[in-house]
């Protein structure tokens, strides 16, 4: 009975072509937040550069949950597709309050630690981008994911070294620069570990893909 209400309906939208889109913004804002990290930029230029694919990934997402909403037959389960490009959004939205809380602090330069984050992030945006490709052919490329996805796991963990150690020397420098430029560091450093969360976010719902679908 419902047979010409489904005829209505894309078969299938292009689930895979704008995930890979939107990893593409991944890459390009944490390749921005390197140029921040490098001190080549001014962090309000580099805000801009990073809103910028920001607002192209939330046009992305919209496209997604709409097909979503239209599309009769989706390559994975309809949650599985809003839970991977939500991951993914929250990261580039992660990364836009880094850079923001950087010019909003006016942190002129960015400690080894904090620059070393950045790297980490940047690595992680590179392997979300290898590993989202790869969704097209599941059953095939299980095995690549999931160690695509553990290299995402890694460096996260990686980052949260890191991340205690910054914090650590931050603190054993206050008497230098003061309690107000420790409080500016620490939040910096909780904005850049939340980026790390929200990519090691997107490679668990891609693990749980491969689990579902390899």
């Amino acid at each position: 009975m419902f047979a010409w209400f489904q005829r209505l309906l894309p078969q299938r939208g292009d689930f895979f072509g704008m995930f890979e889109a939107h990893s593409a913004t991944l890459v390009g804002a944490a390749a921005a937040m390197q140029e921040l990290a490098g001190d080549r930029e001014s962090p309000a230029k580099m805000l801009k550069t990073i809103r910028d694919y920001e607002h192209h990934a939330d046009e992305i997402i919209r496209q997604v949950l709409d097909s979503v909403r239209r599309t009769f037959l989706t390559p994975f389960d309809r949650g599985a597709i809003t839970g991977l490009i939500g991951a993914m959004d929250d990261s580039i939205d992660e990364m836009l309050s880094a850079a923001r809380a950087i010019d909003l602090y006016e942190l002129k330069q960015l400690s080894p630690e904090m620059k070393e984050m950045v790297r980490l992030i940047g690595e992680a945006a590179k392997v979300t981008n290898d590993a989202v490709p790869l969704l097209r052919n599941v059953s095939r490329n299980g095995k690549r994911l999931h160690e695509l996805t553990g290299k995402v796991v890694t460096l996260e963990g990686e980052a949260d070294e890191v991340h205690a150690a910054g914090l650590k020397r931050s603190y054993q420098e206050v008497d230098k620069t003061g309690p107000l430029q420790f409080a500016v560091r620490r939040e910096v450093f909780k904005h850049l570990e939340r980026v790390m969360d929200a990519f090691e976010d997107v490679a668990n719902h891609i693990d749980d893909i491969v689990i579902d679908h390899a």
